[in-house]
């Protein structure tokens, strides 16, 4: 089997949740061998993160460049194609920078690329058999992928579930493979949306409600929950789209990143778009009266009911029990 490698994305320092992920991704693909990661970035934000991640890969390959302080996918595409062995197969995050950087990268090595991966079943004779999603999340499509050549390969965060990290790896520094770096765009500047009155990033747990709390007046309900639980309201962007809800509500690729301990998801479909908002792999419960919704292959539990009835049920049930423990 061809050396397996995941690119793994640091922001100050910081390194993304869905790290460990693709250890468990790669062992699908071939538990033999531990994943090598590698990280790109300048200065000491780039060596903290690669410190941090010598507990979760058995090895660790630091590209440190002054251009690539702030991630260019144009510029970290031409550092991998710098020291990437021949035929590599590399896991990279299916979010906004992987969206980025995985198929150009693909065209570039010449082998094959695969986009919103949520399982690998098994992998015979250099042939994986993985799953996908299209149309929004609305099908997966179960297809096979020739890994003789090397491939890229999107894995969707929280398809893969983290094991606690045992490794003691070792940082090797492959900056002197990287030659000068071109790109056409450059930073210019980073906005931080605003909190708007409630910040759901701050809160452990969340009742987001997506397309499925059909009206704009439903939504008291989910807020009757959130006050039972102690929890904030959050949506998916149907619900922001339709006014019912501010912007600074939305979690997903287009609005906020939370990292709650319980996630309530009411009425969502389960788009990659929204799960990618989502991280440090929360308690899941999705609630939704479609039983094939995307949403239910990734809930640690699913629940087929209508959420109009449901919801209102489930708040009497937590206002019972707080209020038999308070006695």
């Amino acid at each position: 089997m061809n050396r397996i490698f995941a690119y793994i994305v640091q922001r100050a320092g910081v390194v993304d949740d869905v790290a460990a992920e693709l250890v468990q991704a790669a062992r699908k693909i071939d538990a033999t061998q531990s994943p090598i990661a590698i990280l790109s970035g300048f200065g000491a934000d780039l060596d903290r993160a690669c410190e941090s991640l010598r507990s979760t890969f058995g090895e660790v390959w630091k590209v440190s460049h002054e251009s690539l302080a702030y991630p260019n996918a144009e510029l970290v595409r031409q550092a991998l194609l710098a020291i990437l062995p021949p035929k590599s197969i590399l896991l990279v995050s299916h979010d906004h920078f992987g969206i980025d950087l995985a198929p150009g990268l693909s065209i570039k090595l010449d082998c094959p690329f695969a986009s919103d991966v949520v399982a690998i079943d098994e992998v015979q004779n250099d042939t994986a058999r993985i799953v996908r999603q299209e149309f929004g999340g609305q099908i997966s499509a179960h297809c096979q992928c020739d890994l003789s050549r090397g491939a890229v390969i999107n894995v969707r965060p929280g398809s893969f579930k983290a094991e606690p990290a045992t490794a003691a790896g070792s940082v090797v520094d492959k900056s002197s493979l990287v030659g000068a770096l071109n790109s056409k765009r450059r930073y210019l500047e980073t906005i931080v949306a605003e909190t708007g009155d409630v910040d759901i990033t701050k809160h452990t747990v969340l009742v987001s409600v997506g397309r499925g709390i059909q009206d704009k007046e439903n939504i008291g309900i989910a807020d009757e929950l959130a006050v039972a639980l102690g929890a904030a309201v959050s949506c998916s962007r149907p619900v922001v789209d339709a006014k019912w809800m501010p912007k600074s509500r939305q979690v997903g690729s287009s609005g906020k990143t939370v990292k709650p301990k319980v996630y309530l998801a009411c009425g969502i479909s389960g788009a990659f778009q929204h799960l990618a908002g989502i991280k440090g792999k929360p308690f899941l419960i999705a609630i939704n009266k479609n039983p094939k919704a995307p949403i239910f292959q990734v809930a640690d539990i699913g629940i087929v009911d209508d959420l109009l009835e449901f919801l209102p049920e489930l708040t009497n049930k937590v206002r019972a029990i707080r209020g038999a423990v308070a006695k």
